[in-house]
């Protein structure tokens, strides 16, 4: 395919690519049957929507989209054996993953719970002292305590731990990799086990709890009880399917879209805390969720008390939540310094072995186990590349790997745990944790190179920039950015448009910040348009368009309205730039 505008390599050394041909003539089609701009036109036919199913996709109801429950296997006994709880008033613990998802999952059953008159216990193990997911310790404890044990976002590979239950029984709500073989417990629910289709394993493990909520109230309704509100609770499955990087297609699209219509309402003090510590004063979006709400409510399983996310997903209490919140937004600001010295130290290391194989790893004594998974993923977005971050204490390291479209970490890394060169390893496609001893690192990351070569990682250079076509000042207004809004939310799965401005010519450059850019650019009409480039310093992009010279530029990024001491202004968020030849 041609480059798109010719761009061969850009300032940031990627080659431009636009839509496809197919794609352009159903935008075509878009634009002159359903009467859309162009632009909006563009980004729908990107995503397949035909003229006949616009209006149910720019509007899309949970009803229609909402799979049914007992498609899962195991739904039923889970969802009695929680309702029999409920009923005869047992004890029931709640054993959390210590990141959004387990977060949210926890507090979506603390909620349902505490709605239907009934408390439950909350357990979420340390990542230092305790690691991911049942432990043998903390199972065994909390069984001599409780009846009924609930692993949500965890416990699918548990086999040992959940045995060391004893009485207590367990059920197991989670979306990661299943083996061959699941745990002795009363249910696996998880979409990600071999004997599933499949077709709901995009789902993050919120999303599975709510099915399951959503079953539970469906027999309360039929035995003449009327359960919770349910739809009040989508924030929390909102805020986990985009923290946890989940593909925003089918009833997930339809889960954010709702959820973030349920955070505008500021009902939930946890959230509402989250937003007044970041200063958000506006309805969130999914890229609040994403880079705002998701790195605070992280913060504590990443270095500080693991179980405060969830604690100020439940939380009732104005109070608590916003001194929760602050705390975390505290321990954000610390795991971000640590974050940078680690980033740093992998990425030089990374360097030095080579960029340019099917994986990039790094592994180094005393690297927080909190911050590994965020650095692995730095180096995955440089490189376009899967990449593995490896933290030693003595000789076990603790790592994470993020992997890019089209490969499958998980599975692989699980390969790797089979066949005895990993002390432990699992996930999903985009995601793993691994642990293994020093002596096995350079077997265990030869190996996982080989197998996600197979898969075809590493047979690029930097990744394509996909643009959806262009735009120019006039037509960047407020309202199209309101349509372009309507055919998200976007994130994984469903990228955000980017557009083209091009043969701008900047009328100003000005370094703001710690090494961004902010400038403004104008096609010589009477619109211009105002443009800000973060991290331009070290993107290369900031020191040429500081000396453009004069000369007219392509200026490729997404459009979005810059709210500023109440005023509203389109602004472009520059990600890269071509000179005109």
């Amino acid at each position: 395919m041609t480059a798109f505008l010719g761009i061969e390599t850009s300032l940031t050394g990627r080659r431009w690519v636009g839509p496809p041909p197919e794609t352009a003539r159903l935008a075509d089609a878009l634009q002159q049957q359903a009467g859309l701009p162009p632009a909006v036109a563009q980004v729908l036919a990107r995503r397949g929507v035909m003229p006949e199913t616009v209006e149910g996709f720019l509007a899309p109801a949970l009803r229609d989209l909402l799979p049914d429950p007992m498609g899962l296997r195991d739904m039923g006994p889970a969802a009695d054996r929680l309702l029999t709880a409920l009923k005869t008033r047992e004890r029931i613990a709640i054993f959390a993953d210590y990141d959004v998802d387990g977060g949210a999952s926890a507090a979506l059953l603390l909620d349902w719970l505490r709605q239907s008159g009934h408390d439950a216990t909350l357990y979420v193990p340390d990542r230092i002292d305790e690691g991911y997911g049942p432990n043998d310790a903390a199972m065994a404890g909390l069984a001599e305590t409780h009846d009924l044990i609930v692993c949500v976002d965890c416990g699918t590979l548990s086999h040992g731990p959940i045995a060391a239950a004893g009485g207590a029984d367990v059920v197991v709500l989670d979306h990661h990799l299943a083996g061959p073989e699941l745990p002795d417990c009363v249910a696996v629910v998880n979409p990600n086990r071999q004997d599933e289709t499949g077709e709901l394993g995009h789902l993050c493990a919120a999303g599975v709890v709510f099915l399951l909520l959503v079953e539970m109230n469906r027999r309360q309704r039929l035995a003449g009880v009327t359960g919770p509100d349910l739809m009040t609770m989508l924030d929390l499955v909102a805020l986990a399917t985009v923290a946890d990087v989940a593909q925003l297609t089918g009833v997930n699209r339809a889960f954010v879209r709702q959820g973030l219509s349920v955070m505008a309402r500021r009902a939930r003090p946890g959230l509402v805390a989250l937003a007044d510590v970041a200063r958000l004063d506006r309805g969130p979006t999914s890229y609040h969720l994403g880079f705002v709400f998701g790195p605070r409510v992280n913060a504590g399983g990443r270095i500080g008390q693991a179980d405060l996310g969830a604690r100020l997903l439940a939380t009732r209490d104005p109070g608590e939540a916003a001194e929760l919140a602050g705390r975390l937004d505290g321990l954000n600001t610390d795991r971000r310094e640590i974050e940078a010295r680690v980033r740093d130290a992998a990425l030089a290391q990374a360097e030095t072995r080579g960029l340019d194989g099917p994986l990039v790893w790094a592994a180094a004594d005393g690297w927080h186990p909190g911050v590994v998974g965020i650095v692995a993923s730095r180096l995955k977005e440089a490189t376009n590349r899967p990449a593995v971050v490896i933290g030693f204490d003595g000789d076990e390291g603790k790592g994470s790997g993020r992997s890019v479209s089209g490969v499958d970490l998980g599975a692989s890394v699980q390969r790797l745990a089979a066949e005895g060169l990993l002390l432990k390893g699992g996930g999903h496609r985009m995601a793993a944790g691994l642990s293994l001893t020093r002596d096995a690192l350079e077997p265990a990351m030869t190996r996982l190179a080989e197998l996600l070569g197979k898969q075809g990682a590493g047979e690029g250079g930097p990744a394509d920039l996909r643009l959806d076509g262009v735009l120019m000042p006039a037509g960047a207004t407020p309202e199209l950015i309101e349509q372009l809004d309507a055919a998200g939310p976007f994130g994984a799965g469903a990228p955000a448009p980017r557009f083209v401005f091009p043969a701008m010519r900047l009328a100003f450059t000005k370094p703001v910040g710690d090494g961004h850019l902010k400038l403004g650019f104008t096609d010589g009409g009477p619109v211009s348009v105002e443009a800000i480039c973060f991290n331009a310093a070290q993107s290369g992009l900031g020191p040429a368009l500081e000396n453009h010279g004069g000369r007219q530029v392509h200026l490729a990024g997404r459009v979005e309205i810059n709210h500023w001491q109440g005023r509203q202004r389109v602004q472009l968020r520059l990600e890269d730039a071509a000179w005109v030849a």
